[in-house]
């Protein structure tokens, strides 16, 4: 591209431009193709524009991820200057893929090969040599790499992150090849490696003196490989979830903790106590974030070990049991919490959380989720001690009256995220919670107080607003749902399951939303393939679609589906009248990955064969394991090759016969043949 020249006019002489995009400058181009980044489409609508700008778009992107195998080399052809490669959705790179990557660009820095299963050690061992400055491999899920492909990592000798996630058959060997040879390693998740054990992972903490986070979730090791990781002197992220074999005693036996830690995860560690506890994090002068979920009771012995962990900012005890005396003396810390969950816990009453609130009005995020003794008091403390909250998740609080919702939109304007699944509020909480500007997310599903009257309320105040969830709440109807979609035109997720006054009215509204991503619409008897048609007509953003037991919905709904939703991943279709005709034309969603196709009666063992093999980026399939006899054992395995998993289900007919959808009946196949 021509950088932009002075341009001389005389006053009777007019200006002649041949292209007008010539007088900008590449600095300007490349300005608008950064807005693009989250929409590939308009990147690639913006590179047919003129020859320039095709020639730019390439040379600007970065990052690339194909969509299939088939299409990788051509893609790095096109795009010369990208230096991330993302391969997740290409099952079939095999050595000879790796190869042809390798010697073909050189500057490789990142590579992620999470889902691709055929290649061996010989093809890391020559991505490696040829490309010397990847700092960044993802092999995650690749359960047959062994200790040789290890030995080929090693020579990366500039690798700064690395991913073995459920790498099983690794063993220390392996990470001690590692160890010795990538000693600028900041970041390793070893998550379920099984075969590793306190000295492949005390060696990586030896040798690699510039770790920043270690992931060793579910590894079989004990407190013995935890001194040297604790001594490492830039280690911020430490994850140790359900390490079971690190226990009470081992830590006791623990000399110092780690000076420069921030974030440490023990969830799932039912061996560890407030006395480990306290060994492992006395003296973390830097610690900031605690995760505890499903494991420690939170007693007040427990809380006085941290009593003086003046960083503290956030905390989760997702699961655990909790004493009243144990939440007070939370109340009583040095620090001031930013971030509190108390989701799932047993034993939170309005006497401590009332205190605890009022001791950290700072505040932020607080999820109180199935907090199911706590009452009007409780939010009554809460918005008026913490009235800066961003998000507050309170799903399931069936105690809590519904004049405490109003308290919400009266106290808290700050609010981004709102979850009040399940609860007792009414359209007068809804309308103080459309005082929240700024709400982002709100989650309303099985709210049954609500009306359409509440709900514009909202659709009048909350123009921000990218996701709702109605789930059940079936006071709701189209007047509704059509005052939303004129006043929340940035939605990206709606959720309307299970209401049987909505039709395509509001689909129709809908439409206008453009940046809609996420619709879920089953058991909406109401709605037919019209509001489907106009819907994906002009959401062309659409990514996962729900419309499972929208008996009304045919093969005309697929079709458009497949003219028009391009960045469509995921699709529900399951008990709709979509046959093997419609099932064959999603076969052109390109990106389409996970399908759900129970109890179509229109499908025959055929058409499904031929949509199977037709779509060629799925990575999931749920099917009824009546299909399983009628096809031919071929197909499975060609399936399973080109990375796809077929998961069989078999689950009786179901008919709803409540028309709110509670009271379901089961049938037998039997029964639906009839």
């Amino acid at each position: 591209m021509k950088k932009q020249k002075s341009i001389i006019l005389k006053m009777d002489e007019p200006l002649a431009i041949s292209n007008p995009f010539d007088l900008l400058t590449e600095e300007i181009i490349f300005a608008i193709l950064d807005s693009l980044n989250d929409d590939a489409f308009a990147k690639k609508s913006f590179s047919l524009v003129c020859k320039s700008f095709y020639f730019i778009e390439s040379r600007h992107r970065k990052t690339l991820r194909p969509l299939s195998s088939d299409l990788v080399l051509r893609t790095l052809k096109r795009y010369l200057f990208a230096t991330e490669l993302d391969l997740s959705l290409c099952t079939r790179v095999d050595d000879a893929a790796l190869t042809q990557i390798a010697s073909s660009r050189s500057s490789l820095r990142s590579i992620n090969l999470s889902r691709s299963r055929l290649f061996t050690h010989n093809g890391l061992s020559s991505l490696v040599a040829n490309c010397a400055g990847l700092v960044e491999i993802d092999l995650s899920n690749r359960a047959a790499l062994t200790d040789t492909a290890m030995a080929a990592i090693a020579e990366a000798k500039n690798l700064e992150r690395l991913s073995l996630a459920r790498c099983k058959m690794i063993t220390d060997m392996g990470i001690g090849c590692v160890a010795v040879g990538c000693k600028k390693l900041r970041f390793i998740c070893l998550k379920w490696c099984l075969s590793v054990s306190d000295l492949g992972v005390g060696l990586i903490a030896m040798k690699c003196k510039q770790i920043r986070a270690m992931d060793l979730s579910y590894v079989p090791i004990t407190e013995k490989c935890l001194p040297p990781i604790l001594e490492l002197e830039h280690l911020e992220d430490l994850v140790l979830e359900g390490c079971s074999g690190i226990d009470d005693d081992g830590l006791a036996t623990l000399k110092h903790s780690s000076k420069s830690l921030k974030t440490l995860n023990m969830s799932n560690c039912q061996n560890v106590s407030h006395v480990g506890l306290s060994s492992l994090t006395y003296g973390a002068e830097c610690l900031q974030h605690l995760i505890l979920a499903y494991s420690l009771s939170m007693t007040a012995d427990l809380a006085k070990c941290l009593h003086n962990s003046s960083g503290l900012q956030s905390i989760k005890l997702d699961g655990c049991s909790v004493t009243t005396s144990g939440i007070k003396a939370i109340g009583n810390w040095l620090a001031s919490l930013k971030e509190l969950s108390l989701s799932k816990c047993k034993g939170v009453t309005d006497e401590c959380l009332s205190f605890l609130v009022q001791s950290h009005k700072e505040l932020r995020k607080l999820d109180i989720t199935c907090c199911r003794k706590i009452t009007y008091a409780s939010i009554d403390s809460i918005t008026n001690s913490c009235t800066s909250l961003t998000s507050l998740r309170m799903e399931s609080c069936s105690l809590v009256s519904k004049d405490a919702f109003v308290l919400i939109g009266q106290r808290c304007r700050f609010l981004k995220e709102l979850d009040v699944t399940d609860n007792e509020i009414d359209n007068e909480g809804l309308k103080s919670i459309s005082r929240c500007s700024k709400l982002l997310t709100l989650k309303l599903g099985i709210c049954l107080n609500i009306t359409d009257d509440g709900l514009t309320h909202v659709a009048n105040g909350c123009s921000k607003l990218k996701e709702l969830d109605l789930y059940r709440s079936s006071g709701i109807t189209d007047d509704s749902i059509t005052a939303i979609a004129h006043g929340c035109p940035a939605l990206e997720m709606i959720n309307i399951a299970y209401n049987d006054k909505i039709t395509d009215t509001s689909l129709i509204s809908l439409s206008k939303c453009m940046l809609l991503k996420g619709l879920e619409i089953r058991g909406c008897h109401s709605v037919s393939s019209v509001g489907l048609s106009a819907i994906v007509m002009e959401c062309r953003q659409l990514m996962v679609l729900d419309i499972k037991k929208c008996t009304n919905i045919n093969d005309n709904g697929m079709i458009p589906v497949a003219q028009f939703s391009k960045n469509l991943k995921q699709i529900n279709l399951s008990y709709c009248s979509v046959t093997d005709v419609g099932l064959l034309a999603l076969a052109s969603i390109k990106r389409l990955q996970c399908m759900t196709i129970l109890h179509l009666s229109g499908l025959t063992p055929n058409g499904l064969a031929a949509a199977l093999l037709a779509c060629r980026g799925l990575t999931k399939v749920k099917l009824h394991t009546s299909f399983k006899p009628l096809l031919p054992q071929s197909l499975f395995e060609y399936m399973e090759a080109r990375g796809c998993v077929l998961h069989w289900r078999d689950k009786a007919f179901q008919v709803e016969i409540d028309p709110k959808g509670w009271e379901i009946a089961l049938y037998g196949r039997s029964h639906e043949a009839a």
